[in-house]
């Protein structure tokens, strides 16, 4: 699933791309659920709308509208690319591949599409602020997550690491790829208890985090293969390359890069969890 650095760069190609201030002038629709089920509604509310801005609220990509309702209030496409979406601009000449769930015909003859082949993704047009965004944890690279916001998170909280990171309401836009990567950075065990940790603790996986994530934005974000599900920018030449750096995250029995001990693979509230036993060992839970 794309994560922040994977969302944060789609939001910043389409931003280079000039996708503010284009009008939808249609939009095809080819799977229902991708909206919600609301067809017709969707589609005779989204033609005419000015897009004004291009934005990342943890995993989603927020796209603040203008409707050309007089008196429709302010309104938001929040798309979530789950499993295997894609969001790109293309030219109209671009032949579709299949896997386009909707469709964005801009004013400018291009088209705004969203390939999901596995269907889970979600493109949703609702009230601004969505819904969906207040229930966010602070962005792991914003000004609101400091070391005492984060350590508060932590406190009393008899929670696995993993679990616990992984959770939207405690730190936005991380899963599976940078929770592994930050807890080696940070040689804390995933089945760690929250509140095992020390003090130098807590600060150097808050550290941790920061670093990981900014290395992948960096890079464009992680690419896991070469199939049409997988993250990919298809405008973008220089494409995804975090997979390069990665240090745990699908290194199993390869040496770990501190220690030289074979990285394993375990299995972590349903989640295949990849790190060092000997940087990482589990201890120090009470």
């Amino acid at each position: 699933m794309p994560e922040l650095p994977e969302v944060d760069t789609v939001v910043r190609v389409l931003k280079q791309q000039r996708l503010i201030g284009r009008r939808i002038s249609h939009c095809e629709l080819r799977w229902d659920r991708t909206v919600g089920g609301d067809r017709e509604g969707f589609l005779w509310a989204i033609t005419g709308a000015l897009i004004r801005g291009v934005g990342r609220r943890g995993k989603y990509i927020v796209l603040p509208l203008r409707l050309r309702q007089a008196e429709a209030g302010p309104a938001s496409l929040l798309v979530h690319l789950r499993m295997s979406g894609r969001l790109y601009l293309s030219d109209a000449s671009t032949a579709p591949n299949g896997y386009e769930r909707v469709v964005f015909a801009l004013d400018d003859g291009r088209l705004l599409r969203f390939h999901d082949p596995r269907k889970f993704g979600r493109v949703l047009l609702l009230d601004t602020p969505p819904p969906q965004l207040r229930a966010l944890g602070p962005e792991p690279n914003g000004s609101r997550f400091s070391p005492a916001v984060f350590g508060e998170s932590l406190r009393g909280r008899r929670r696995m690491l993993k679990a616990l990171l992984l959770d939207q309401t405690v730190v936005a836009g991380l899963g599976n790829i940078y929770v592994d990567e930050a807890l080696w950075e940070a040689r804390l065990h995933p089945k760690r208890l929250a509140s095992s940790l020390e003090l130098h603790e807590t600060e150097r996986l808050f550290e941790a985090i920061q670093e990981v994530l900014q290395r992948a934005i960096a890079n464009n974000g992680t690419r896991l293969g070469g199939g049409m599900a997988n993250f990919v920018l298809p405008s973008d030449a220089a494409g995804a390359r975090n997979q390069d750096h990665l240090r745990v995250f699908r290194r199993t029995g390869e040496p770990c890069a501190r220690c030289g001990t074979a990285v394993a693979r375990i299995l972590v509230v349903q989640r295949s969890t990849h790190l060092c036993p000997h940087c990482q060992a589990l201890a120090g839970d009470r």
